[in-house]
């Protein structure tokens, strides 16, 4: 006999006896989970209270002082949005797949966006408080796009952004001035009745 003779089939392993017959059928077996997985409640980004005005695809940088270099922050989708009551709008940049944000900012009167040197599809800005780290931080940030067309499409949007925010707060500016002076008018009224008053006790 050889050492293939040995050797026994699949078959014959199933079946050692070589006896016909249908394979017993094993029995149903159930196991309960280690862990059980609870529904998972809906994580808030914030982003439901706000409209989109504008979004496009962006790689994001910014400019490391100690090390006097750019940094990379992440490729996403930049995007203005405003808030739905207070209506002011801002900046907001996720990373693709981690979803962590790259760049959290208002819109502000104090922001410029400048050519960066050599490329007609980025800009250069700084930021006086940048929420992207959690706390705000001042920083200087490059935006980097696919091609000029679409580099000139964020800074229109940009642009239009930055007055509507201006006109915004010049409206609650004015709306604090008007509250001041009303309280002036009642404290002033108040004053004059209190000197009335002490005429009449005379």
């Amino acid at each position: 006999m050889t050492e293939e003779d040995k050797v026994p089939t699949v078959e014959q392993a199933q079946n050692p006896d070589n006896e016909e017959g249908e394979v017993e059928a094993s029995p149903e077996v159930h196991f309960e989970p280690v862990v059980k997985l609870e529904q998972l409640e809906e994580v808030k980004t914030f982003e439901e209270d706000e409209d989109v005005l504008f979004k496009i695809r962006a790689k994001l940088f910014r400019f490391d002082k100690p090390t006097n270099e750019w940094k990379e922050r992440g490729t996403g989708d930049a995007k203005l949005l405003q808030h739905k009551i207070t209506k002011k709008i801002r900046m907001l940049m996720r990373r693709d797949k981690t979803h962590k944000i790259c760049a959290n900012h208002y819109i502000t009167q104090d922001m410029k966006l400048t050519a960066n040197v050599g490329s007609d599809r980025s800009w250069v800005y700084q930021v006086l408080a940048d929420f992207a780290e959690g706390e705000a931080r001042p920083e200087t940030l490059a935006i980097r796009f696919g091609n000029s067309e679409n580099a000139e499409k964020f800074k229109q949007e940009f642009i239009k952004c930055q007055e509507l925010n201006r006109t915004l707060e010049n409206s609650e500016a004015g709306n604090d001035r008007s509250t001041q002076d009303a309280s002036g008018e009642e404290e002033k009224g108040s004053s004059d009745d209190e000197e009335d008053d002490e005429e009449t006790d005379l």
